[in-house]
């Protein structure tokens, strides 16, 4: 897992893991302002002070930016599963942080969608850490006697529904209650 001082390339000093979540921490109100298209690695590094130079030397593009805007906000923010609830509560739990955590704003989900599902290899990097925190959320939730493939369906559903919300066809409610409806299907049999 990665801590405010790694990036996919390097490990970071104090100073410039401060300045890595200067960017960061710009990327939301940047994207809400300029939308996806018009969001630039430039724009976000004028909003946090830094020169683009600067911000270059620690993000290969926009959407190595955003995937590890939305890494770092899934490793700090991921619901933990309730150990006394059900399996089937449990695994809503985590699913409906999560699309909390995407759908926060339309132009991030976007974003977001169009990062992860992107070639970039370091954004890429951050799909891989939010992909492995989310399985292992996933398994701890449905517990040691899950059916074998239950995981991998129910992560199949979830990115199916953020997906679609991310282009802009599902809202909140309607992601959670896709969800809710696909757990239930797979977790009745």
């Amino acid at each position: 897992m990665s801590s405010s001082t790694d990036l996919p390339r390097r490990r970071l000093s104090p100073a410039q893991a401060e300045t890595v979540s200067k960017l960061c921490a710009t990327v939301p109100a940047t994207l809400a302002e300029h939308g996806v298209d018009g969001f630039t690695v430039r724009l976000a590094a004028r909003a946090a002070g830094v020169s683009p130079a600067t911000a270059y030397t620690y993000f290969s593009s926009k959407n190595h930016l955003i995937a590890e805007v939305f890494a770092r906000r899934v490793e700090a923010e991921l619901v933990e599963p309730d150990p006394d609830a059900t399996p089937r509560d449990r695994v809503l739990q985590v699913l409906t942080g999560l699309v909390e955590l995407v759908l926060i704003d339309r132009q991030f989900a976007t974003a977001v969608n169009t990062a992860l599902l992107g070639h970039e290899a370091d954004a890429q990097s951050a799909r891989l850490r939010v992909g492995l925190l989310i399985r292992a959320r996933l398994t701890e939730a449905l517990g040691r006697g899950a059916p074998s493939g239950l995981v991998e369906s129910v992560e199949l559903a979830y990115s199916g529904v953020l997906v679609q919300a991310g282009m802009g066809y599902l809202d909140v409610d309607a992601s959670k209650a896709a969800l809710t409806r696909a757990v239930d299907l797979m977790m009745s049999h």
